[in-house]
């Protein structure tokens, strides 16, 4: 187990706090992030892209012109890929890029992104993130504190107020326990825990 300092929203040390080192202490791989971050951005990708065949184009059927005599180059068809206007060969088609990997490799990812961040020391636990009402103004005020420009908080799944306060902020944004991802704690620099959402977290991770 590994101490952490708590702190509140004004940045002060009001506690510490032991942390499980399977969750914040883990040996990083690059290649298994690498994996995970692939099949991430692999599962949202929409896969509508569509090009139409010479099947599928309009038009075709009569011969342009007779076969000889005409001093041009041969054509049975003016859906030709060749031809201006014509089908598309080898073009894409719609599909689903979607693919799995065994979920204790997704599990290990996770926590190994949460350690990579531990060891830069960029992550900060915070005691509570209280908001009586969705304000961006008063979040940002709270980043100032932190000197954040940009940051990914982990929260409960009662934080509501605070996940409407930082939708319209530039550069942060809030997650459940069950919506951490591993592209998201890499993209951004800093990382935000709040207290009573590590407990969740270590149930997620470590069944």
């Amino acid at each position: 187990m590994s101490v952490c300092d708590v702190v509140n929203t004004s940045a002060e040390k009001v506690a510490e706090i032991e942390v499980n080192d399977n969750l914040f202490g883990v040996e990083v791989d690059t290649g298994i992030l690498h994996e995970v971050v692939c099949m991430q951005r692999a599962n949202r990708r929409r896969g509508t892209a569509s090009t139409k065949t010479r099947g599928e184009v309009r038009g075709g059927g009569a011969k342009p012109w007779r076969q000889k005599g005409t001093g041009r180059a041969r054509a049975g068809s003016n859906n030709s890929p060749i031809w201006r206007g014509g089908g598309t060969t080898f073009g894409p088609k719609p599909r689903d890029y979607k693919y799995s990997l065994p979920k204790k490799v997704r599990r290990l990812a996770l926590r190994m992104a949460l350690s990579a961040r531990m060891g830069e020391g960029n992550v900060v636990i915070l005691d509570k993130f209280a908001m009586d009402a969705p304000k961006t103004k008063k979040f940002v005020n709270v980043m100032k504190n932190f000197d954040f420009d940009q940051c990914l908080i982990v929260t409960d799944d009662e934080s509501q107020n605070l996940q409407l306060s930082v939708r319209n902020a530039v550069g942060y944004k809030t997650l459940p326990v069950a919506g951490l991802n591993v592209y998201d704690i890499l993209k951004y620099p800093k990382l935000m825990v709040i207290q009573s959402s590590l407990e969740q977290l270590e149930t997620r991770l470590m069944v």
